[in-house]
């Protein structure tokens, strides 16, 4: 590492750590008045008004929530994208936080608020280096990452155009603050949901002889469907199937007619993932036939797996040590994440973000520690100037996405 880069870094990190209180403040006004997922209307104003006032150039965008901005170098060169998510969800807080939510069941429990207030830290780190710099960078606020719409939501509105390199990030509670988890290809799983009907014929509980019991079949279905991991997947590959709903029968003396299943499926590989809803056919067919029953199989593909770009994640990894951050191997994780939409289109770095917090996401206790804002704001400036600098140069090149 230079000197001259090693000081730009410190000056950097000194800057963020400035912008700390402003950051902390922006952050809990969110918290206090969490909006679901595509109805993040005074969220999105108070992000425009953030921006603008800072004077950053904020884009058309031809959706009622979310928001785009650019900053300009000063020089042409490439365009690399920074993104937030600004949703919360459908939880009842209970951290007893002063500046709580104030809305009743519904919580910024997966931590986009701190995204958010990070970007928007990074934003202003980058507008201040504006003219110094060649290229742009592009920053994407982006709605609806919990019901998994707001990625492709941007997409479709032409935020990508031109980008070259894209990264973000999710804060990790079981990481401390100042520590980043790194890993190269995939990260986060697919979600991909599906439903069982399983039909028999109703009868007289004290009868079942005279009935083709569903809810016996199905049961025998849910234990079987494990072997479509266990038994058909491969050990060096990893997935996550799990019956998430089971219903069936309208009182306790009647054998209904149907049962239905509904549940989830999780992988990390394509091949994998395209063949998980041959297997549930057969297995779920098989077992019901054996009881005399019948199963039909609805498969419901949802968000692709987030499969980071080796060149994006070297990009945040010298970042991280130039400013002097703790780097982990990061552990994958069975949720979802939008952000994989856009590495189908281009090079994409997610990173996971130590905040030190006491729950996992989702729960209505979880909480961030607010100094990781400081280090989660210069390290995605310090990326994103380091991402130009290398699309500049071609050295060495993303790798393409095909």
């Amino acid at each position: 590492m230079s000197a001259d880069s090693r000081q730009e870094a410190e000056v950097l990190g000194r800057e963020a750590e400035a912008l700390l209180p402003e950051l902390t403040a922006f952050r809990r006004e969110l918290h206090r008045r969490p909006e679901l997922s595509m109805e993040e209307v005074e969220t999105t104003r108070r992000i425009r008004e953030e921006l603008a006032r800072e004077g950053i150039r904020l884009l058309p965008l031809d959706l009622p929530v979310g928001v785009l901005a650019e900053i300009d170098g000063g020089e042409p060169g490439p365009l690399v994208a920074l993104r937030a998510d600004i949703d919360a969800l459908p939880v009842t807080e209970e951290t007893g936080l002063p500046f709580a939510s104030e809305i009743p069941g519904r919580m910024h429990a997966c931590g986009h608020d701190f995204h958010t207030a990070a970007i928007l830290g990074a934003a202003k780190l980058l507008h201040r280096r504006a003219g110094s710099f060649r290229g742009r960078v592009r920053l994407l606020f982006q709605p609806g990452e919990e019901k998994g719409t707001g990625a492709k939501a941007l997409i479709g509105a032409g935020a990508l155009e031109g980008v070259q390199a894209i990264f973000g990030m999710h804060n990790k509670p079981d990481l401390p603050v100042g520590t980043i988890g790194l890993r190269e290809g995939p990260l986060m799983a697919s979600v991909d949901g599906f439903k069982i009907r399983v039909s028999g014929k109703g009868g007289h509980a004290a009868i079942p002889d005279a009935a083709i019991d569903p809810i016996v079949a199905a049961s025998a279905i849910v234990g079987g469907l494990q072997t479509a991991v266990s038994r058909s997947i491969s050990p060096h590959h990893s997935a996550v199937l799990s019956v998430c709903r089971f219903q069936a029968g309208t009182t306790w003396n009647v054998i209904p007619d149907e049962a239905v299943l509904d549940g989830t499926i999780r992988t990390f590989n394509a091949e994998v993932r395209s063949r998980m809803p041959v297997l549930l056919e057969r297995i779920a067919a098989g077992i019901a036939a054996g009881y005399g029953a019948e199963a039909r199989v609805s498969w419901f593909a949802g968000i692709p797996f987030v499969d980071n770009d080796p060149g994006a994640v070297d990009i945040v990894k010298t970042a991280a040590e130039r400013l002097s951050l703790t780097i982990t191997k990061a552990e994958r994780s069975s949720g979802g994440e939008d952000f994989a939409y856009y590495q189908r289109e281009v090079p994409g770095g997610f990173v996971w973000l130590g905040t030190g917090g006491t729950e996992q996401w989702h729960h209505p206790k979880f909480t961030v520690s607010e100094e990781a804002l400081a280090p989660a704001a210069a390290l995605f400036a310090l990326s994103a100037l380091e991402a130009l600098g290398r699309l500049e140069q071609e050295v060495p090149p993303l790798v393409q996405v095909e």
